[in-house]
């Protein structure tokens, strides 16, 4: 019996956080949005674009993505996921080499293209009828796929309602002082998705405007606390 009550003493006691984690996370996404408007986002023609972009993004700046899309593209590799599956990986290491770690990004796009046309046939309308808790963890299974990966695959390119998080939205919610700085991936996208509902286009646009503002003004070094747009949420400017 005592074990049950006091169970339900911090039952009692995270409602209310959970409650104030909520009211926070969208008053936040309110100010982001209020100041920038629509984001647009995920940069990408087509849901292969998509996927193609997630792992070409590891490790480097989209700036040299989207160097690499458009030789993908110039090459007609784009023009359907067999069509780039086909390519051999040679071919298609030096058209992404602009992206960095090109040969190791090959390898892992084509692990990724393997799944896909195992999984769906390149039919991403199957694969938006899956179970998202069941999808989640096969993709994750894949080789060079790591978590931000995958949800950056099924939120954008799937449209599966899981929350991408990143380097910028633990190094934002942490001067915010809401989350440790070490937290892991999973305990970070739990953050966002234990209390806000499944919204596939609330959870993009909130990602792509964490993003902004993280590039914008919460810089790594030299932050401009002051003039951004969750400047009122923050106590003291980052360190």
């Amino acid at each position: 019996m005592r074990r049950r009550l006091r169970g339900m003493r911090d039952e009692a006691r995270v409602r209310p956080m959970r409650g104030k984690r909520e009211r926070l996370l969208r008053e936040m996404y309110v100010a982001m949005h209020g100041r920038l408007g629509p984001s647009g986002w995920w940069p990408g023609e087509t849901p292969l674009e998509i996927c193609v972009g997630a792992v070409l993004t590891q490790n480097t700046a989209w700036t040299n993505v989207e160097k690499a899309i458009v030789r993908l593209r110039d090459a007609g590799a784009l023009a359907d996921g067999r069509t780039l599956l086909s390519l051999p990986e040679a071919e298609l290491s030096e058209l992404i080499r602009p992206a960095g770690f090109f040969r190791l990004k090959a390898v892992r796009l084509r692990n990724l293209l393997r799944f896909l046309d195992d999984a769906c046939g390149f039919d991403f309308g199957v694969l938006a009828g899956q179970d998202l808790d069941d999808l989640r963890p096969r993709l994750l299974e894949v080789s060079g796929i790591g978590p931000e990966t995958a949800d950056s695959v099924l939120l954008y390119a799937v449209g599966l309602p899981t929350f991408v998080v990143d380097a910028y939205t633990r190094r934002i919610l942490h001067r915010h002082a809401m989350v440790p700085e070490d937290i892991t991936y999973h305990d970070l996208r739990d953050v966002f998705m234990d209390v806000l509902d499944p919204d596939v286009p609330f959870y993009n646009e909130y990602h792509a405007l964490i993003v902004r503002v993280a590039k914008d003004w919460c810089r790594a070094r030299g932050p401009r606390c002051a003039d951004c747009p969750l400047c009122p949420f923050l106590d003291g400017g980052a360190a």
